[in-house]
């Protein structure tokens, strides 16, 4: 079983994957956009637990990857740090080499990020604690908009490491 190893979050790490909100008066601010082809901007707040996948000792067990063709998505974790997989949109699961394009991070209370259209995700599920309460902006007709790649059915389960690196 492949294992990802949980590293520390930084903007230039996120960058193949998404971007990260920045301050108003940075110079910056506006190089980015969001993107809502239904035109279906919705914002809610969502929680993840870790009694919706199955874990190891060693860490989280990720037997599925999901992804938005039509919008970016925001989250943020409002409570707990926690972890979140992603690989980029052109990632081809049914490809042996896949899994080298896959990353995990750890994501602090409060600490943005926004998904490009298609970036394939895992999660954010909580590092710490049993639930993690997550700030989120995606299109209100996600369900329709919500591919998944099986992995277990490919037989690419992977494990994300607890320890960060």
């Amino acid at each position: 079983m492949p294992v990802i190893p949980i590293q520390p979050f930084t903007e230039e790490a996120w960058s193949p994957f998404g971007w990260v909100p920045v301050d108003d008066s940075d110079d910056r601010d506006g190089e980015h956009r969001l993107h809502f082809d239904l035109d279906d901007a919705h914002v809610n707040i969502i929680s993840h637990s870790t009694d919706e996948l199955p874990t190891s000792s060693e860490g989280f067990l990720c037997e599925k990857f999901f992804r938005h063709a039509t919008h970016t998505q925001v989250l943020m974790s409002l409570d707990n740090s926690c972890v979140v997989g992603v690989a980029p949109p052109n990632t081809d699961f049914s490809q042996s080499n896949s899994i080298e394009t896959v990353r995990a991070f750890c994501l602090r209370p409060l600490e943005p990020v926004v998904l490009f259209q298609g970036t394939w995700h895992w999660g954010p599920y909580p590092s710490d604690e049993e639930e993690v309460r997550l700030f989120n902006v995606q299109g209100h007709g996600f369900a329709g908009d919500n591919e998944m790649a099986d992995l277990a059915s490919l037989g690419l389960v992977l494990r994300f490491a607890f320890a960060l690196s």
